[in-house]
């Protein structure tokens, strides 16, 4: 199973159904993939949460009039395929109304930080 392909479409899925939050198994990764989704304005509010004993990931959506900010998420890198960007290979995703997400060696964040800090890494995922 791919865990982060299962966080992102479930965050895209809550969305195009008009939920206002998305409730998701905690990990390290994950956390710190929705603070930057959070910084880049893409999710209003991360929580962590506890259900049952298990640690879980409530992450509070912008929706307006039904209608979600997140319109659609491509991933990248996959499990059975890794792939690698250098900080000159990042380009911007939908002229600049969507982000790369990208996991470098000073932690995850966005393609448009990592290229400033001049940083490359592996791809996890498109999201606009």
């Amino acid at each position: 199973m791919d865990t982060i392909s299962n966080m992102i479409i479930q965050i895209k899925n809550a969305g195009n159904a008009g939920h206002v939050r998305v409730v998701v198994p905690y990990s390290k990764l994950k956390d710190s993939i929705a603070q930057v989704l959070k910084k880049e304005n893409f999710v209003k509010d991360v929580l962590t949460e506890t259900k049952k004993g298990k640690k879980m990931l409530a992450l509070e959506l912008f929706i307006e009039n039904r209608i979600p900010k997140i319109k659609g998420v491509k991933r990248i890198s996959k499990p059975s395929k890794r792939i690698y960007k250098s900080s000159s290979d990042i380009r911007s995703v939908k002229n600049g109304y969507g982000a790369l997400i990208i996991s470098t060696s000073k932690g995850v964040m966005s393609g448009r930080d990592a290229r400033k800090a001049s940083l490359g890494g592996e791809a996890l995922f498109q999201i606009w």
